[in-house]
């Protein structure tokens, strides 16, 4: 027996030694600075061989077959690297590479445009991506308001009593463009009336931005496209403390304190990331009349990010946000609202979250996923006026315009993706979205009890035959049950729609030379019959609030996305240089579109209706600069050039029967949406510790409503054009190791760039307003933690 266990060893050592010397070994080290590693990933492509590097950059693969290989390296932040390797039989081939900073983000690694990662440059699809980088630059406290600076996006302020905002996706209003937080579409209707000034600018990690229809992924109201708000990840230990004081022309104070940080274990198996917010916004009356133009707001978060890797092939991730949000404005804000001539109050609490499990193959081609997200808000809201004493009856109805509103939605679902030894790619998956939303004000008799669920299916395909050519085929078949009952007064509406669409879409992406592709596509969009931001949000025109409808009669909205680009991108050593050029044509079928009755209620209300209008069309060209000769300087700019129109003339406003001397309005123009836009931004390093950024976003003419006080009558104008821009000077002091502080001070919007003719008083127009959020105002900001 001995010796049978003798002979045994000295056959397996000798085979081992025989199979040790018929593989080879790749070592290596990825560096960022003269002596810094990190941790970085190493692929060896057309394989499913990688490993992620030590902490000191250094890495190994070993058993690799004698061949010529290809190695690319990925850091965060940085651009990705390829090096050739020649593996021999027995030995050790060594490869270091130095990695250079990606300051104009052309390799960042997206999601959005596909459901699974890959690099900006190899996806199909355009993808925009705005980063921390721009939100510091701006100063920005809140999502809302750094989101102007890519191309085709617009943020625009919608009233003057609660600063309802909404963002526009290449001139489609907000509730055309799908809003994901962690590529979940639990943002909704509600949430998107006044959800993207509560959403904290320091948590988010990246926005990424597809234009053009993206329901064959994420389902109904993605016609427009999809942002996806992508919060920040645990990836190594950090804190940070920042604190910005501003006064808005001068005398309103707007003060913001926000804390984030993050740990993570040694092995990088588990990992949390926490995040805060603080805002206090005094009121400003930009015209002296006593009534706001921008609300008061006090804003409270709290949240987190975490993971948890239980093996080396599977992840459990969580997400949870709590927001408390209040705002008010009108005027005489120190009085109960019911006793003011025009207030909007409203009280936000919500709460949002997610859980999403992932396994992946032992050889990484094989992904599985199950999540589940979720939404909950309650809103106490007051939507009133002219109950100062006017009349009893006046009184008797402000006092009743108290409301409640509750809201919830979940999205729950299962994915698996397969990557092919070609790098071919299949998704299938599975969705059910819930929507449920109940508004109540009793005082005007107006109730919203909605509930939409659907169950989608969707899969594609992506073919990469050779190396310049990938072409993506997909599409989602979503079937959709509207069940909702409204009521304005005397007036109601029920809703009982069952409707099944089916969104394809195809892309296609060829690489002209190393440095210029082609991209080329279509996708097909659809928006269910509901009720969507706008129907949750109450204006006031000549003191009396204006609701809105769904007409009994509304059918589903689809839409027809075509879209070409150019994009040229060029690298030597420091210097970074791209240009995009995109083309895009949306057809629009049985829009969605608010006409004023000219109807008034028993209890004075205003009655505007939303129904299926003309059809419409979207056409333009996207243009994006982006521009960094050496690592002191980057610049960055976009324009975008378009024109909405209505197949038809479309009608605004409609003549009361009991009226007949009120004028009919129409357009052929859809309106609030200005035939150009477009942004710049420059970040320059004056020194190891000086910095300074200029920004500016530009607004062309558009095309406005106008309801005039005394008449009624709507009435449609131009806006001038505006130029926001912002100067923001900072000096970081590296204190000791891992304690950093940061001075900025400068000015958003020198210019002064604002509109000069709201209308006044408490009969005014409250949705007449357009331009910039704010007037020219002065900033001090600090900044203490471990942050680069």
């Amino acid at each position: 027996m001995n010796r049978f266990l003798t002979v045994l060893i000295l056959v397996l050592i000798t085979n081992t030694m025989a199979y040790s010397q018929d593989v080879g070994k790749i070592i290596g080290k990825i560096t960022i600075s003269e002596s810094d590693g990190v941790y970085a990933s190493v692929q060896l492509l057309r394989s499913s061989r990688g490993v992620m590097t030590e902490a000191d950059g250094s890495f190994v693969l070993d058993d690799i077959s004698p061949g010529e290989y290809e190695i690319e390296v990925k850091y965060m932040g940085y651009q990705s690297k390829k090096a050739r390797v020649q593996v021999l039989a027995g030995k050790t081939a060594e490869v270091n590479l130095h990695l250079l900073e990606d300051k104009l983000g052309l390799n960042e690694v997206v999601i959005s445009a596909t459901r699974y990662e890959l690099d900006r440059k190899e996806s199909p699809v355009v993808v925009g991506v705005l980063n921390s980088k721009i939100f510091n630059a701006t100063q920005s406290m809140a999502l809302s308001e750094g989101l102007n600076y890519q191309p085709g996006v617009r943020v625009e302020t919608n009233c003057q009593n609660c600063g309802f905002t909404q963002v526009r996706l290449n001139g489609l209003e907000g509730a055309y463009s799908q809003i994901l937080i962690n590529s979940r579409a639990v943002f909704s209707a509600l949430n998107s009336v006044y959800g993207l000034d509560q959403i904290p600018a320091n948590i988010v990690e990246r926005v990424e931005v597809v234009r053009g229809g993206g329901s064959a992924l994420y389902g109904s109201n993605a016609i427009g496209g999809t942002i996806n708000i992508i919060t920040k990840e645990p990836v190594e230990n950090t804190w940070q403390i920042g604190s910005n004081f501003a006064l808005i022309d001068g005398k309103t104070v707007d003060n913001t304190l926000n804390f984030n940080g993050s740990m993570t274990s040694e092995d990088l198996s588990s990992g949390v990331t926490f995040h805060g917010m603080y805002r206090q916004r005094g009121s400003y009356d930009a015209n002296g009349d006593g009534f706001t133009e921008i609300t008061q707001l006090e804003n409270n978060t709290f949240g987190m990010k975490t993971f948890l890797k239980p093996g080396k092939r599977n992840k459990i991730s969580l997400d949870f946000s709590a927001i408390k949000e209040y705002r008010r404005g009108g005027n005489q804000l120190d009085l109960p609202a019911h006793l003011t001539d025009i207030t909007e109050q409203l009280t936000h609490n919500t709460l949002i979250g997610g859980i999403t499990y992932e396994a992946f193959s032992g050889d990484h081609r094989n992904n599985f996923s199950t999540y589940i997200s979720g939404q909950k808000t309650t809103r106490d809201s007051y939507y009133g006026g002219l109950g100062g004493g006017r009349t009893k009856a006046d009184s008797l109805l402000a006092a009743n315009a108290y409301g409640k509103t509750n809201d919830f939605s979940l999205v729950m679902g299962s994915q698996f993706s397969r990557n092919f030894t070609n790098e071919d790619m299949l998704i299938m998956g599975l969705e059910y979205q819930i929507s449920q939303v109940e508004d109540h004000i009793p005082g005007y008799l107006r109730t919203i009890d909605q509930s939409v669920n659907t169950l989608g299916f969707y899969g594609q395909y992506e073919w990469r035959p050779n190396d310049k050519l990938t072409a993506l085929a997909g599409g989602r078949y979503d079937l959709t049950q509207v069940d909702g009952y409204y009521q304005l007064g005397q007036l109601s509406r029920d809703s009982d729609i069952s409707t099944a669409v089916l969104s394809p879409r195809i892309n296609l992406l060829y690489d002209l030379r190393e440095n210029l592709q082609f991209r080329l596509g279509y996708a097909r969009g659809f928006r269910a019959p509901q009720a969507f931001n706008e129907d949750l949000h109450i204006s006031s025109v000549g003191g009396e609030p204006t609701f809105v409808i769904l007409s009994d009669e509304l059918q589903n909205e689809l839409s027809d996305a075509y879209t070409s680009s150019l994009n040229y991108s060029h690298t030597i050593g420091d210097l970074q240089f791209s240009l995009l050029a995109e083309g895009f044509y949306t057809l629009l079928h049985r829009p969605f579109t608010t006409v004023s009755t000219g109807r008034r209620l028993e209890n004075g209300s205003i009655v505007e209706e939303v129904i299926n209008g003309t059809g419409a069309k979207v056409r333009g060209l996207n243009l994006e600069l982006n521009l960094s000769p050496s690592s002191p300087i980057n610049i960055q700019s976009g324009i975008t050039f378009q024109k909405s129109t209505y197949n038809s003339p479309q009608v605004l406003f409609e003549t009361d029967p009991v009226l007949e001397s009120e004028p009919v309005v129409s357009s052929t123009t859809l309106l609030r949406s200005p035939n150009s836009y477009g942004y710049i931004s420059g970040s320059f390093a004056l020194s190891e510790h000086w910095g300074i950024d200029l920004t500016g976003a530009y607004t062309g003419p558009m095309l406005l409503p106008h309801i005039i006080s005394t008449t009624g009558y709507m009435d449609l104008v131009q806006s001038p054009d505006f130029f926001d821009a912002n100067l923001k000077l900072s000096y970081h002091f590296d204190l000791i190791k891992g304690y950093h502080l940061e001075l900025a001070g400068g000015v958003q919007n020198f210019l002064n760039s604002y509109q000069s003719d709201f209308d006044r008083g408490a009969l005014r127009d409250s949705n007449y307003i357009y331009g910039p959020g704010r007037p020219r105002t002065f900033f001090f900001g600090l900044k203490i933690g471990d942050f680069h």
